[in-house]
C-alpha cells in the first residue's frame, strides 16, 4: 500500500534515491528547500509560489507574468486603493454570477461530488460564507460570533471556535447557499461603499471575544485583501472541478 504520510513535520529531512511517482501533495509548506537532480515529468503544481528557483532562472515572476496575460481580471485582486478593491468586489461578484450560471447547467446531485478529494461545489460556497463571516463580519465589523450555521472553515482547523456550530455533512441545496452568499455579498457590497482611504490604512478594533480569526487588531487592507483572494482562488478550484463534473454528466 502507498504510504500516507499526514499532518507530519518534515523540515530538515533528506529525501535520496526517493521514488515519489504518482503521489498526492495537498497543503504542503516548502521553504527554502533545496532540490538538485530532480527529474519532472507530467508534474501539475497549483499553489503560492513566491522565489521558485529553477536551472538558475526565478520562475515566480514569469508565472506571475503569464497568469495576468491569460486573465485580464487577475490583476484586480491585488487591490491597493479604494477604488481598486471596489473594482476588484465588482469583478468578484460578475465571476461568481457567471460561475454559478454554469453550476446551475449541471445536474443538482453533481453539485455535491468531489473531484479528486477536493470541495464539492457547494462545500466551496460553504467555506466562502465562513470566509467572510471570518474576515469581514468578525475582524472588519467586530461581531465577535457571526457564524452562519452553513459555513463551512477551512479543513486543517483542528481547535473549537466559540460560536462556530457547523456541520460538515449537511447537504444544503444550491438556492440555499446562494441566498447566504448573496446576504455576504450584499455586506461586503456596503463595507466597500462606506471605505475610505483613512479607514483602508487602518488597523481594526481587536474583538476580545475568543474566535476565528484570533483577537488582534490587523490591517484593513489584509482582511479586504484576503476575502478578495480567497473568492478569486476557490472560484478558479470552482471552475476547474465543474468542468471536470460537465464530463461525468455528459459522459
Amino acid at each position: 500500500m502507498p504510504e500516507e504520510i499526514y499532518r507530519k513535520d518534515l523540515t530538515g529531512a533528506r529525501l535520496e534515491e526517493v521514488d515519489l511517482s504518482g503521489s498526492w501533495w495537498r497543503n504542503v509548506y516548502l521553504r527554502d528547500v533545496v532540490m538538485r537532480g530532480i527529474w519532472f515529468q507530467h508534474v501539475d503544481i497549483d499553489g503560492a509560489i513566491d522565489g521558485l528557483t529553477i536551472n538558475g532562472v526565478d520562475v515566480g515572476p514569469l508565472i506571475e507574468a503569464e497568469l495576468d496575460r491569460r486573465d485580464p481580471d487577475r490583476v484586480l485582486v491585488r487591490a491597493e486603493t479604494v477604488d481598486d478593491f471596489r473594482a476588484g468586489w465588482a469583478m468578484t461578484e460578475r465571476r461568481w454570477a457567471a460561475t454559478m450560471a454554469h453550476a446551475r447547467s449541471l445536474p443538482d446531485g453533481l453539485l455535491h461530488e468531489r473531484v479528486r478529494d477536493e470541495w464539492s461545489f457547494v462545500e466551496t460556497l460553504r467555506h466562502l460564507v465562513f470566509a467572510t463571516d471570518a474576515w469581514v463580519l468578525r475582524v472588519l465589523l467586530g461581531d465577535p460570533a457571526p457564524y452562519h450555521p452553513l459555513g463551512l472553515p477551512f479543513t486543517e482547523m483542528e481547535e473549537e471556535v466559540p460560536g462556530l456550530v457547523t456541520d460538515p455533512g449537511v447537504r444544503p441545496s444550491l438556492d440555499e447557499i446562494a441566498e447566504v452568499r448573496e446576504s455576504r455579498f450584499a455586506v461586503v457590497r456596503q463595507v466597500l461603499a462606506d471605505l475610505t482611504p483613512e479607514r483602508l490604512d487602518s488597523t481594526t478594533t481587536p474583538v476580545t471575544e475568543p474566535g476565528y480569526p484570533t483577537s488582534e487588531p490587523y490591517a484593513v487592507r489584509r482582511a479586504l485583501g484576503a476575502i478578495l483572494t480567497e473568492e478569486w482562488l476557490h472560484r478558479e478550484y470552482a471552475e476547474r472541478d465543474l468542468a471536470v463534473l460537465e464530463q461525468r454528466s455528459a459522459g
